[in-house]
Parts: C-alpha cells; structure tokens; sequence
C-alpha cells in the first residue's frame, strides 16, 4: 500500500513549551493562531459556546519514529506492546490529537488549557468536542498507562 496524503496547516500552536519533553504540560500556557491566509474570524464563531475542543496536530519536532513493539518510556516494569497500544510521539505518522479547554477565542487566536504541544506546531483541524462522541459505554484501559499519565499534566 502505497499512497500520499497532502494535508495544509491551519494554523500553528503558540505555546511556552519549547522543546520536546515529556510530563508537566498543565503547567504551559498555549494559543493556536490560525493562517490568517486562509481563513478570518468567521472560522472559529461559536466555538467559545463549546467546553472543549479536540486539536489535531503535527508533531514535526519529534526526529525518530517506531512500528514495532516496546516498554512504554523504556520502562521494563511496564508491558512491550505495539506503536498503536501506546500514545508515544515517536508515531509513524507523528500526529498527535489532545482534547483541550477553551479558555477564549480573540479573532484568529483560540487560547488554551491543557494542549500538549511544543511552541511552532503544524495544527492540522480543529473540531468542537462533543459528548456524544465520546466512548460509549464502559472505558476501560491497563493500570500501567494510568501510572504513565500520573506527571503528565501536572
């Protein structure tokens, strides 16, 4: 299988986070500032009247990728499991998706709580997040991602 994919930006995340790192990225204060070359304000009306949005990034900092199966973080004390059991930004395709808090919306600015992503990030979309969306049903997910997740947003 062999195909190309050619997706413009929209935008590009604006953030207090410079480099790539893992853990601690409540404490980062972020905006996306959408291409003003190809849209204008009109793109982001009523999305202040939504909690959440959903922000699909590139992550075109990160400079490895991996397809096989590993201990998430290096870690021996947690399970190997595949690329696609795992949230780890060393993806095949680099694209990183965060459900994030509205904070505003001022013009061509959408200001934000809890993106993780470092400053000058492609955004690829933005879509309003809707409950009815969200999983139905019982979630459940393995105790070692819970413990993974413990630094990561505070």
């Amino acid at each position: 299988m062999s195909s190309t994919v050619n997706i413009r930006p929209i935008g590009v995340v604006r953030s207090t986070r410079l480099d790539v790192r893992d853990d601690n990225w409540d404490s980062e204060h972020s905006h996306i500032e959408l291409d003003s070359s190809q849209f204008t304000e009109e793109a982001l009306y009523g999305l202040s009247e939504f909690s959440h949005v959903e922000v699909l990034f590139h992550m075109n900092q990160v400079t490895s990728t991996e397809s096989g199966a590993r201990h998430p973080r290096g870690n021996a004390a947690w399970p190997k499991v595949g690329i696609f059991a795992q949230r780890a930004k060393n993806r095949p395709n680099a694209i990183g998706l965060t459900i994030c808090k509205i904070e505003k919306v001022v013009g061509l600015q959408l200001w934000l709580s809890g993106l993780d992503a470092v400053d000058g990030t492609p955004v690829l979309d933005l879509k309003p997040w809707v409950k009815e969306f969200g999983p139905r049903g019982t979630v459940s997910q393995p105790s070692w991602i819970s413990e993974l997740m413990k630094g990561y947003w505070t």
